[in-house]
């Protein structure tokens, strides 16, 4: 059974963000964690879970950090949210209940609903929250952090 996290919320934030502000340089883990208010250790693991599984690019040196390894539009939330459950099924959990119940009933459940968001997600490009960023700035909803480029 699949857990959801606040690693999921993380990644997909961490991708995004990179998106929105890895031109002209990769973007430092360092200022992702300050424009979110976290600490860096925690953001480093599902970062290197991101890299691990090719949706984000590492460079290294003093202007080193982290970019999308390919186009926005080819990145799914679905896509990121499941390398950030399989970065969190590494942790230690407690343990899952056995029994007949959770076999025959609550597992195929959990199962179902997972894919059907999971399914939404991947309907859900890292250029579409991009867009939704920018249109959000340009039209003043949100306080999105608008120092990036387009």
């Amino acid at each position: 059974m699949i857990q959801l996290s606040r690693r999921s919320l993380l990644a997909v934030t961490a991708v995004v963000d990179i998106a929105l502000h890895a031109r002209p340089t990769p973007v430092a883990a360092k200022a992702l964690a300050a424009r979110h208010e976290l600490p860096p250790r925690h953001l480093e693991t599902v970062l290197q879970a991101l890299v691990r599984v090719g949706i984000l690019k590492g460079v290294r040196g003093p202007r080193g950090g982290y970019e999308l390894a390919k186009e926005r539009r080819r990145i799914t939330a679905g896509e990121i949210v499941r390398a950030a459950m399989q970065a969190n099924a590494d942790e230690t959990l407690p343990p899952l209940p056995q029994s007949a119940l959770v076999d025959a009933v609550i597992d195929p459940m959990m199962q179902q609903a997972m894919e059907a968001w999971l399914a939404r997600l991947d309907a859900v490009s890292v250029a579409d929250l991009c867009r939704e960023a920018e249109e959000r700035a340009a039209t003043g909803k949100s306080a999105i952090d608008t120092d990036f480029t387009i």
